[in-house]
């Protein structure tokens, strides 16, 4: 395991090189640069843009380079540790992420395990009662759940929340609070806004994890080792939950490594709706004005999480299910 582990630690390295490469030229790829676009928002508030300006701010950014020298350049600062500036926001790329990217893990990663704590009960007690009242109901909220956009669903819970008690849920925290230094009070409110963002981001990732979970059990519970069991008197719920529990797990353990950059990456409309600091908005807004760097940094920031979050899944897979080794 261990060799395994060092050889997708070197493997790690050239991808995300590549992975900077594909990236990088893939930004490049539109029509004009952060110049074109920063001139057009100019001229559209009534300002001009000489030639001479224009060839002034092409060289303070570095646009004038060739491709190539502007990666190179790029790259040469990222490893020494510098993501270049923002053109969007005038700050170093690396502030915008220290700022950013540890709540937005902070809220992936309590929505993925608030996920779990709902799709797991309900995919096992759907498989145990197949075909049940409380099958066919979880099955109607499952598809439910999969239909119901996030941004929609974000809405009507701010409404409802609103309606009943005038508390308007926007934001980790309330205004008179963001810029307060933290205390027992802002993070009573923090709490008092946080379990929306959750709750919307669970509900709407629930609802496969719990069908995928309950089709695999479905299957295991058929297998010759569960009969057996049963015919050496082995409880029920031990034995569920002992063997066949842990080996259907094995497909939701596969697929932490793209469910941990999905909700990382994919709440950029839930993020918008209700006013959340994550890397979501910033990465749209990145790409619609050009930011290359900035761009190019949250790009690589989320192919490093699919790289480590298929490590873990493979980790975790050997260390849930015997029967899997790596030589």
């Amino acid at each position: 395991m261990s060799h395994y582990i060092i050889r997708r630690l070197l493997i790690f390295i050239p991808f995300l090189a590549l992975i900077s490469i594909v990236s990088f030229t893939i930004i490049q790829l539109p029509p004009g640069d952060y110049v074109d676009t920063y001139v057009q928002n100019l001229q559209q508030q009534g300002g001009t843009v000489n030639a001479q300006e224009r060839a002034a701010l092409e060289k303070q950014y570095g646009l004038d380079e060739p491709f190539p020298v502007q990666y190179g350049v790029w790259m040469g600062h990222v490893l020494r540790g510098d993501f270049g500036n923002s053109f969007l926001y005038d700050r170093p790329v690396a502030d915008i992420l220290a700022e950013r990217v540890p709540r937005t893990m902070a809220i992936a990663l309590a929505a993925i395990l608030f996920t779990w704590l709902i799709a797991v009960p309900i995919g096992i007690l759907s498989a145990r009662r197949q075909y049940s009242v409380w099958d066919h109901a979880f099955t109607f909220l499952s598809f439910l759940g999969l239909a119901i956009p996030g941004f929609l669903l974000a809405l009507v819970l701010m409404y409802v929340v609103y309606d009943k008690t005038g508390w308007l849920v926007t934001g980790i925290n309330s205004p008179e609070y963001r810029s307060a230094p933290w205390s027992v009070d802002k993070a009573v409110d923090m709490l008092k806004n946080l379990w929306l963002p959750l709750v919307v981001l669970a509900v709407t990732s629930a609802a496969g994890v719990s069908r995928v979970l309950r089709a695999s059990l479905l299957d295991e519970l058929k297998k010759q080792y569960v009969t057996t069991a049963r015919a050496k008197g082995l409880p029920e719920g031990k034995l569920i939950l002992r063997y066949p529990v842990r080996v259907a797990l094995n497909p939701l353990i596969s697929t932490i490594g793209w469910m941990l950059p999905a909700v990382v990456g994919g709440e950029v409309v839930v993020s918008k709706v209700l006013n959340l600091p994550t890397t979501g908005p910033v990465l749209l807004e990145a790409i619609l004005s050009q930011d290359m760097y900035l761009t190019g940094a949250l790009v690589m920031m989320l192919s490093a999480l699919t790289v480590a979050g298929t490590l873990l899944s493979d980790i975790l897979l050997a260390v849930l299910d015997p029967r899997i080794r790596y030589e």
